[in-house]
């Protein structure tokens, strides 16, 4: 699929949230792949120091549909300010682009 750009979308949510998330955003076809791990996350938080178990999403998207992916993710996180972060690779396989780009609705 030529034109096609991938972004990478890491979001941070409470441990056993992260396959909800992830099955609305490929059930939706926003999303061709969500990786989920456990973490610990330490952070600051109304100026506290938090520690939490979380689930940490890699969401792999179309750079084209990435806010739309983004809306759908603040619509369906339970956090008041959930980590959101789009990244963009130079490089990526290109069978794996094509295949992620024909996965993802534009």
């Amino acid at each position: 699929m030529s034109g096609c750009e991938l972004a990478v979308i890491l979001v941070t949510a409470p441990r056993g949230e992260g396959r909800r998330i992830a099955r609305i955003l490929l059930e939706s076809k926003q999303a061709a792949c969500v990786n989920i791990t456990s973490i610990r996350s330490i952070y600051w938080w109304e100026g506290k120091l938090e520690e939490s178990d979380e689930d940490l999403l890699i969401i792999k998207t179309r750079r084209d549909t990435a806010d739309k992916t983004v809306e759908k993710i603040r619509e369906v996180h339970p956090y008041e300010v959930p980590e959101i972060i789009v990244l963009s690779p130079e490089k990526v396989h290109k069978a794996y682009l094509d295949w992620a780009c024909a996965s993802v609705e534009a």
